[in-house]
């Protein structure tokens, strides 16, 4: 008996109360290749996944692999990016795998860490320059938008929220005079 069978029988058996077990056949038993959204697919996210990680590595606290960020990405940039910002965002990633290639000889998720840092680097400095350059009416350089969307989505998510800066569960009382010691981590929900 395969799963699609087990999950069919085990719903007749409770009288048909798994309702919608058609969504968990279909999702769970296909063999093409996934999308993520209708932008990007499963192993452009874990390309994103990576490059945020980069930007925010694993160290005491957890990186933005761990928030997956690439999924976050993915939802922002199809959900609330203008379909120029989105066409912006998309060949720049692609442009960004062509000049490392170029740079390195090897794609991004080839490189070491320390080749991904090197190169990002170099990708910081491009785009600071371009931004300080750019018009009202230019877009964003496309490594930005990956900056930007990297710490949003880890400082924004679970993970960030909890062991990279300190969390009190709200409601709670206001205090405008909390202790500070330097080194301290920020607040989660101040």
């Amino acid at each position: 008996m395969d799963r699609r069978e087990a999950i069919t029988q085990v719903s007749w058996i409770l009288g048909g109360t798994i309702i919608g077990s058609g969504i968990f056949l279909n999702s769970g038993c296909t063999t093409s290749t996934e999308k993520a959204n209708d932008f990007f697919d499963v192993e452009t996210i874990a390309l994103l996944n990576e490059m945020g990680e980069t930007i925010l590595p694993k160290t005491s606290t957890p990186g933005a692999k761990e928030a997956k960020v690439g999924e976050f990405m993915a939802i922002m940039v199809k959900d609330c990016y203008t379909a120029k910002d989105q066409e912006i965002f998309r060949k720049g990633i692609k442009r960004l795998e062509r000049r490392c290639k170029e740079e390195t000889g090897k794609a991004f998720l080839e490189c070491s860490s320390d080749e991904r840092t090197k190169f990002f680097v170099k990708m910081d400095a491009l785009q600071m320059a371009y931004m300080d350059a750019k018009t009202t009416e230019q877009p964003s350089h496309y490594f930005r938008m990956v900056k930007e969307l990297t710490l949003l989505g880890f400082f924004t998510s679970e993970i960030g929220s909890t062991k990279a800066m300190r969390y009190i569960e709200t409601p709670g009382k206001y205090d405008g005079n909390v202790p500070y010691k330097k080194g301290d981590r920020m607040w989660a929900n101040s």
